[in-house]
């Protein structure tokens, strides 16, 4: 289980857009995205290491219903996340901000 959580400013901003965006479709998907995030994000501080590492020492969490990933780092219990991430996206993005 994890001491400590972090959320990057930079993966505030993601979910800030996700969920605008979502929002914009349809009244309340937003606080669905919001919701399927928060679920996610207890998953991992309660078992950090459920996820396995895909680059270097970063892990990624599969969003529920929403095409989203979570990349997050599990050190010192600690747990740091980078990115919400679309699926779609171009995997160079993540890989540059978490380098």
């Amino acid at each position: 289980m994890a001491d400590e959580l972090i959320i990057a400013p930079e993966a505030q901003q993601d979910i800030g857009e996700a969920y605008r965006w979502y929002e914009d479709r349809r009244s309340g998907l937003g606080e669905e995205f919001l919701d399927c995030v928060d679920v996610c994000i207890q998953t991992i501080c309660r078992m950090p290491e459920l996820y396995a590492k895909i680059h270097e020492e970063y892990r990624r969490a599969l969003l529920r219903r929403f095409p989203y990933v979570i990349f997050y780092e599990y050190a010192g219990g600690k747990v740091t996340v980078y990115s919400i991430f679309h699926t779609s996206r171009d995997p160079k993005k993540w890989r540059s901000r978490l380098a």
